[in-house]
């Protein structure tokens, strides 16, 4: 969980970060104040055996409103939720899963996966964050 976790809060502050609003400590701060929030938030909503269980609960959007854990992270830097939500994409969902991590910008945009591993394979291999927010794999729709 804690990669999945922290591959979607990497990604949410390399968003961030092209738009020149918080500096470089700031962005650290906030990407681990996210990545605590959503740990503690999916605690008792994994379920590796099961990785579409529960996928609802553990989706992250911003659309006409900020997700709670954004906004909770964004305020550990002095950030207001409008701040952040003018930084970021107008609609944007985030799905962070058990072995995959995938995120959509606009309603009608393509599926682009950010990680994937197996179950067999989770423990032992890692992919690089910045390689999959560089070219992620898109599926249209």
């Amino acid at each position: 969980m804690k990669t999945e976790v922290s591959v979607a809060a990497t990604f949410i502050g390399g968003l961030l970060s092209s738009s020149d609003s918080l500096t470089g400590d700031q962005l650290q701060i906030f990407t681990h104040t996210l990545t605590n929030a959503l740990l503690e938030h999916y605690q008792h909503h994994w379920f590796p055996q099961a990785p579409c269980r529960g996928s609802g609960y553990r989706c992250l959007w911003i659309n006409c409103k900020m997700d709670p854990h954004k906004g909770k992270a964004a305020s550990a830097v002095g950030f207001t939720q409008e701040q952040l939500f003018s930084s970021l994409p107008a609609e944007l969902t985030l799905w962070v899963d058990p072995y995959e991590v995938s995120y959509r910008i606009g309603e009608d945009g393509s599926i682009c996966v950010l990680y994937k591993s197996s179950p067999l394979r989770h423990s032992l291999t890692l992919t690089s964050v910045e390689l999959f927010t560089l070219s992620p794999l898109c599926i249209s729709l």
